[in-house]
């Protein structure tokens, strides 16, 4: 769920971010019917493996949103952005300490930036990658 932004997969794919996605739980692997097969895991971010986070909303569990703060708390740690959709927003704000409003959000070392639009994804991801 990435919120009002709708299809920001296809946005971020287009600014030249490659997604691999890492599974949460049980309820992560099935989307509209859809099996994802994660190909990502938590060591990737320790390893320095990827340079930053996506945290969609519409975590359905409580077992998943754990695993997503464990997530969030290495890239954090490791100084990488995440990027956060919906209801991701708040679980990282929460997460970092940082106040944001909107629907989207780039957490990064020098602070936290809302996304208001597909446009402004490109600057976002400009900006994290520099």
């Amino acid at each position: 769920d990435f919120g009002t932004l709708g299809d920001v997969e296809t946005a971020l794919r287009m600014q030249g971010v490659a997604l691999a996605p890492i599974s949460t739980g049980e309820a992560s692997l099935m989307v509209s019917g859809v099996a994802v097969m994660a190909t990502a895991t938590a060591e990737d971010i320790m390893a320095g493996k990827v340079r930053g986070l996506v945290v969609p909303g519409g975590s359905e569990d409580e077992a998943g949103e754990a695993q997503a703060r464990v997530l969030i708390q290495l890239a954090r740690e490791k100084g990488l952005p995440v990027f956060g959709f919906g209801e991701g927003v708040a679980l990282i704000a929460a997460i970092s300490g940082q106040v944001v409003e909107g629907d989207a959000a780039v957490f990064h070392a020098q602070g936290v930036a809302s996304i208001q639009d597909k446009d402004a994804i490109g600057k976002a991801v400009d900006a994290a990658a520099a």
